[in-house]
Order: C-alpha cells, then sequence, then structure tokens
C-alpha cells in the first residue's frame, strides 16, 4: 500500500500497486466503491497482466483519509487523484475509470493531460442532474445533515444490492453526500465536453441494459470510441468481465505511437534545458 498528501493538513490518499512494465494503467472506483474490490480480478487476466497497476481508493473511500473539511467535488477527486500519479512519478497512463471514477478522470485528463494517454470510462456521468435511478441523485435527494445524522446513510445500505453495500459501508457518510452533490452538480465545462475535446484515447462502456447512451453520435465524432457491452448492467466489470478485459485491452497502436513521442518531446525538452 502506497499514499501521498492531497489537501493542505496532510490527508492521505491511498492505493495499493502490483509491479509491471509497459504504460502504467490506474483504475478509479465509483462511488461508494473501492478500486481493489472492483477491479483486482480485472488486472489479474492474462489479457491484462505484467503491467505496472494502480488501484487507487478516492478521498473518503476504501483505505483513503476523510477528511470533514474537504469538498469532495469532481475536480477535488481529480485534484487528489492527480496526486498519486505524481507521487507514483506516472505520465502517459491508462486510466480505467467506473461511473464517478470515470468522471474524476474526464476532469483529471482535461486538468492534466500529459497525466494521461488513454481513458477507459464506464457508465461515467457525463452531465448534471443524472437521472433519478442514478445512486447519486438518490443520495443527492437528502441533505447533508438528513444523511449523515438523520439516517439517511442506512436507509441508503439498506436500498442497495449487497455487493454495493458492501463497500459503500466502508465510505464515511460525509464524503458519500458530498460526492453525490458534486456529481449530481457537475462540472463546467461540463465531462461530455471535457471528454469530447480531448486528445488522449477514449473508449467508452455502456452496459446493454442500461439502455441506450445519449448523445454517443457526438462523442463518436469527436474520436470517442463507444462500445455497448451486452449482458451487463451498470457495473459491466461484473457481469462481463470478459468483454470489459478485451475492451481494456484494445488500445490502439497510435496510442503507443502518440504515448512514445510525448516522453521523447519531454526528454528533449530536458536536454536542452540542461546544456
Amino acid at each position: 500500500m502506497r499514499q501521498a498528501g492531497f489537501d493542505s493538513r496532510g490527508s492521505l490518499i491511498r492505493w495499493t500497486e502490483a509491479a509491471g512494465d509497459g504504460p502504467p494503467r490506474v483504475y478509479v472506483h465509483g462511488l461508494g466503491a473501492a478500486s481493489a474490490a472492483y477491479h483486482a480480478h480485472i488486472a489479474a487476466s492474462p489479457e491484462l497482466a505484467g503491467r505496472r497497476s494502480l488501484f487507487v481508493d478516492l478521498p473518503g473511500h476504501g483505505l483513503s483519509d476523510r477528511p470533514a473539511d474537504f469538498g469532495y467535488s469532481l475536480e477535488d477527486h481529480a485534484a487528489a487523484l492527480a496526486a498519486v500519479l505524481d507521487t507514483a512519478e506516472v505520465r502517459d497512463a491508462e486510466i480505467v475509470g467506473h461511473s464517478m471514477g470515470g468522471s474524476v478522470a474526464i476532469v483529471l485528463a482535461y486538468r492534466r493531460p500529459e497525466l494521461v494517454s488513454r481513458l477507459v470510462v464506464t457508465e461515467a456521468n457525463l452531465d448534471p442532474a443524472p437521472p433519478p435511478k442514478a445512486g447519486s441523485s438518490g443520495i443527492a435527494t437528502y441533505s447533508e445533515e438528513e444523511f449523515v445524522d438523520g439516517g439517511g446513510f442506512a436507509r441508503v445500505l439498506e436500498r442497495v444490492g449487497p455487493a454495493w453495500a458492501a463497500t459503500m459501508r466502508l465510505a464515511d457518510p460525509l464524503a458519500l453526500h458530498r460526492s453525490a452533490a458534486g456529481l449530481f452538480r457537475g462540472t463546467r465545462p461540463t465531462m461530455r465536453r471535457m471528454l469530447t475535446e480531448l486528445t488522449a484515447e477514449r473508449t467508452y462502456l455502456q452496459g446493454e441494459r442500461s439502455g441506450e447512451l445519449a448523445g454517443s453520435e457526438t462523442l463518436t465524432a469527436s474520436g470517442v470510441q463507444v462500445v455497448t457491452v451486452p449482458d451487463a448492467g451498470h457495473n459491466v466489470m461484473f457481469d462481463n468481465p470478459a468483454a470489459f478485459v478485451r475492451a481494456v485491452a484494445a488500445a490502439r497502436s497510435s496510442r503507443v505511437v502518440a504515448g512514445q513521442s510525448r516522453r521523447t518531446a519531454r526528454a528533449r525538452k530536458r536536454a536542452s534545458s540542461s546544456t
């Protein structure tokens, strides 16, 4: 387990890491989840094994600290994720983000493009005010006080499925509510606009059972590869892990060339500045 500070008080974001070669692959969980629980079986598959892999728990979730004075907005989570990559000396990473983790990954790539060579986002929120069936919308209907101290957290745990409850009960209620409110509020520009404007390789996975992805034509026109995964709902990595692995493994050859070009350019810049 490794850790990095992410706020002025020295609060720590933590991750577990598997050694390997090639561009690092960073897994980021969704709201009320934990990265290893959702992605370790994916990273261990023969198609993906052997790569340096980081399983990051966002602030307020899993193994990471949960400061009460932290905002837990998408921008806050993205800054904390950037602290992980800076501390781990990671550049040109593949970020595999699920749900809220996908939204955080989009914000990270938009703000710190040198950190990200490829995004694989699964059912990430792209717009403010997601539909009522979304977990973040349900949590955000409570006030912060009602959710944290008025029994809202306990009621939500009773309603969600056992798999989600297993990781959600590890999250801090205050962090969970503020994260959900941040998802509901969205970003400016929106995550959808950020995703369309990025130059990194981008793949968006949508579970077939979740219905058609709104605005998929615009995403495709901007270079996003939109993949509908059969026999899968929101948790594609559980419902159809084989298809999920194939999508993560299907990096375009241009990404490798682009990553090498960026690294070469940086090396030349460092060399010229030292002379």
